[in-house]
């Protein structure tokens, strides 16, 4: 590895966050078109913005200018249809960006994150690039929480624990009693709920979300995105919602013009486009179930309930790795991972029906040893 001098050595020693590549450039290594490969392994929405927000990106006049730095339009629309104060709603490009803002103000040398693997793993990248001690503490089988050793982790120290709710790739539920047990630590917790709106279906779902206590409690914040249920990820919008103290820090230490004019004024068509988003949510959520029908047909894969709008299979008996090149090699692309308690797993996003189709079918392709 070369030397940088002017570097902090352990950012030139990590490890950087495994991204996924766009279509076009799979497709150019495939010697393919683009439009034909099924992409189901980024968790995107197949249908896209909705058709409100395609007009207002399309009627767009504002590019030249600078956006509003505080978001004030889209937190106020967001806290009307949440029925929160608009002081308690930071918005960010995407979420990551607020994880990112996160870290910069809680994680360090001398903090401690708290994480729970197989989970998102750009809460382990940030929190090492601050320089945090990263400990991980792994689910049980059933990939649930081991809250007893989580919270044994989080007492005593300056901590900060990550909890994705549905779980990204596991796609199962936090409980109510488990983040509790986790709040009377003391300890930051974020529950990021990039998925809640299949668990919902609709928007913005109260049943499985926890942005209600985190008005109550000082120490929890809850995020969302518009990338996967409004099919904005290409834009980068997202926001969280705390408490008030809390929210004000956020907007302190957040760059100021983080959220361009294209991705706020989607994001507001967007929420004036709920119904037809709602239905693109319940199509998205019948092709999983339909999906996972269909996987559970392959005797060597076992596939995982989920309420997000993926899929976690364990591949038997087989080499993971090998099943993702071959079906990449027909153009169906899926998530793979070298983290150790994923080795033997592929993540399936929930796409198109056609896409369903052209999966299961390769799927049948590589059992039958072709």
């Amino acid at each position: 590895m070369a030397s940088f001098p002017l570097a902090r050595p352990y950012i030139a020693e990590m490890e950087g966050y495994e991204p996924i590549d766009p279509p076009e450039v799979v497709a150019r290594e495939l010697g393919i078109p683009s439009e034909t490969l099924a992409k189901l392994d980024g968790n995107e929405n197949p249908y896209g913005p909705s058709p409100k927000a395609m007009a207002a990106l399309a009627g767009l006049s504002t590019a030249h200018l600078y956006p509003d730095p505080w978001q004030r339009e889209l937190r106020r629309v967001l806290a009307r249809g949440l029925g929160v104060d608009e002081g308690n709603i930071v918005c960010g490009a995407g979420s990551d960006d607020l994880l990112d803002v996160i870290c910069r103000l809680w994680a360090g040398p001398g903090r401690r994150v708290v994480v729970a693997p197989p989970t998102f793993g750009m809460y382990e990248f940030l929190a090492r690039l601050y320089g945090a001690e990263v400990v991980e503490v792994a689910r049980r089988p059933d990939f649930s929480l081991d809250v007893e050793a989580m919270a044994r982790a989080l007492r005593g120290a300056e901590a900060i624990c990550f909890l994705a709710s549905p779980n990204n790739p596991t796609g199962n539920l936090v409980r109510r009693e488990e983040l509790e047990a986790l709040l009377t630590t003391g300890a930051l917790i974020v529950v990021d709920e990039a998925y809640v709106e299949f668990a919902e279906q609709g928007w913005p779902g109260r049943r499985y979300t926890f942005y209600p206590l985190a008005l109550e409690r000082e120490n929890l914040m809850v995020l969302r995105t518009f990338s996967k249920w409004a099919g904005l990820a290409g834009l980068r919008i997202g926001y969280g919602i705390m408490a008030k103290e809390m929210a004000a820090l956020v907007l302190k230490a957040k760059m100021p013009y983080n959220v361009n004019v294209a991705a706020q004024a989607a994001a507001l068509a967007s929420l004036e486009d709920l119904e037809v988003l709602r239905e693109r949510i319940r199509a998205i959520v019948a092709e999983r179930e339909r999906m996972a029908q269909g996987l559970s047909r392959i005797p060597w894969l076992e596939v995982y309930p989920s309420q997000a709008n993926f899929l976690l299979c364990r591949v038997m008996d087989r080499d993971a790795r090998e099943v993702w090149q071959g079906l990449r090699r027909r153009g169906v692309l899926v998530r793979c991972y070298s983290h150790p308690s994923l080795r033997h797993h592929l993540r399936i996003s929930a796409g198109r029906p056609l896409d369903t189709d052209r999966l299961l079918a390769a799927l049948q392709w590589l059992n039958e040893g072709r």
